[in-house]
């Protein structure tokens, strides 16, 4: 039976996990550092830019353990974005090195008790669903020993000259009325378009691109594509939450199509700090939404196994 006793506990450890979470992105931003844009060019990454992904299944992370997990690449100097649990590594023939910290991320669901279903049978009404959130410990590969040689090989970087082709491919995909010309970027909800000045106005041609990613990002989520809330005028939470989404997930796509992330706008840092320091739950909501819009739009790449799944359920 489902006690209110174990119903609290699970709120608080659930409370728990987002503050600290949170606390970290927070940490993060208040030291100048944006965590989706991570320092991928300099000489101390060694990773090459990536999506990470579970070495076993070959999926792909998605929501805010990416976050998690690009910062534990840059933090330790790993030289790949391919993790495992104790498990797999073990179901694989390897091992995990003896003293090796793992890294926490987590998966969120949601389940409904036998006595909550009951009482919705006998009253006729809906069973309500109790949110839940679950940690688990991954390993990057170089933490493990003895792995098969496919499992432990780094992936090299698609070669540059593929990427601008691929991208210009996706925004003809989508649909999206996108307009080149004037002199900035932006998405117009209410006439459902994207505008960005042309490549010839951006210092660098790739910045271009990192653009266009970002107001697709919007675009997405407009009423007939993912039917985000859209509504929010320059200055509110909601308009900066709105940013928070489009702003991972143009660093997701960038990822997955080998651009490396920059910050659209990094003027928005204080008011994604006022919304995290008022909702704990607010950047797990913000990178579930921009892995949804960055695998709709990822959906229109030639490349189709670009799309992120998620392989929390599996490795657990």
């Amino acid at each position: 039976m489902f006690k209110k006793d174990d119903n609290a506990r699970a709120g608080q450890a659930r409370a728990s996990l987002y503050d600290e979470i949170t606390g970290n992105i927070i940490a993060e931003l208040e030291a100048g550092r944006v965590p989706w844009v991570q320092p991928w060019g300099s000489a101390s990454t060694k990773a090459p830019l990536a999506m990470p992904a579970n070495a076993a299944t070959g999926r792909h992370y998605s929501g805010v353990n990416v976050l998690i997990l690009w910062g534990a690449v840059i933090q330790h100097g790993f030289p790949g974005q391919s993790w495992l649990t104790f498990r797999q590594a073990l179901a694989l023939g390897g091992n995990v090195r003896k003293g090796e910290r793992g890294t926490t991320v987590v998966y969120a669901d949601r389940f409904t008790p036998e006595d909550e279903k009951r009482r919705a049978r006998e009253a006729g009404g809906e069973a309500a669903a109790i949110p839940f959130l679950k940690r688990f410990t991954v390993f990057n590969t170089a933490q493990c020993d003895s792995l098969p040689d496919d499992i432990a090989t780094t992936i090299p970087p698609p070669p540059p000259g593929l990427i601008e082709p691929k991208v210009e491919a996706l925004i003809r995909a989508t649909g999206i009325d996108f307009r080149i010309g004037g002199d900035r970027a932006f998405y117009a909800p209410a006439l459902d378009y994207v505008q960005v000045p042309p490549p010839q106005a951006y210092f660098e041609p790739i910045n271009w691109h990192r653009t266009a990613l970002h107001e697709l990002g919007h675009a997405s989520g407009h009423h007939n594509r993912l039917n985000r809330d859209l509504t929010g005028s320059f200055g509110t939470k909601k308009y900066a939450f709105e940013e928070l989404i489009a702003e991972i997930s143009a660093a997701f796509c960038c990822a997955s199509l080998g651009i490396v992330p920059t910050v659209r706008h990094a003027d928005y840092i204080g008011s994604w700090l006022d919304v995290l320091r008022e909702d704990n739950r607010a950047i797990v909501r913000a990178a579930s939404q921009a892995s949804k819009a960055a695998d709709w739009l990822l959906g229109f790449a030639p490349d189709t196994n670009l799309g992120m799944t998620d392989d929390e359920r599996e490795a657990a």
